[in-house]
């Protein structure tokens, strides 16, 4: 059984990856369809805005301590190796890791930071924004995928 603050550590990961996990399925579930339900240059303008209010405190607290608390659990863990819920551990640092902030780093990011460039209401801005909401929608259902599925390892590795 993990205990102390090993235990701590995990029950913290579930709940900043299960928190992520939540933030990334509104957006898949709802607000990217009422975003790209707008005329382009409104749904880019209001994205942007999204953007922009996303790296604030609130939300790197969550998504940045999720992060570090994915590391840390996966460094001790492959220390500590073999413990009760190693298996576990490693598969939620993994998820977390690659599926969620990898993917955020590689795939999200640098299409915000496209989205940002042309001039809104341009028609560059309007030719981008479709293929923007696809790709970066896309992109989103995995990270949700991954947070929660890194929720749901770490729930494994502290009830195991």
């Amino acid at each position: 059984m993990i205990d102390g603050p090993y235990y701590v550590l995990t029950v913290l990961g579930v709940l900043g990856t299960g928190l992520t996990a939540g933030v990334f399925c509104a957006f898949s579930a709802f607000v990217m369809r009422g975003l790209a339900a707008l005329p382009p240059a409104q749904g880019a303008a209001a994205m942007r805005a999204v953007n922009a209010a996303a790296v604030r405190p609130p939300f790197m607290l969550v998504f940045l301590g999720s992060t570090l608390l994915s590391a840390v659990l996966t460094v001790v863990t492959l220390v500590r190796w073999p413990r009760e819920g190693a298996v576990e551990l490693l598969v939620g640092g993994a998820l977390f890791l690659a599926g969620s902030f990898g993917v955020t780093a590689l795939a999200n990011v640098p299409r915000n930071d496209a989205l940002a460039r042309p001039e809104p209401g341009s028609p560059e801005a309007a030719t981008y924004w479709p293929v923007y909401v696809r790709g970066w929608t896309r992109w989103n259902h995995v990270r949700t995928v991954a947070s929660a599925g890194a929720a749901l390892a770490y729930v494994l590795a502290v009830t195991g």
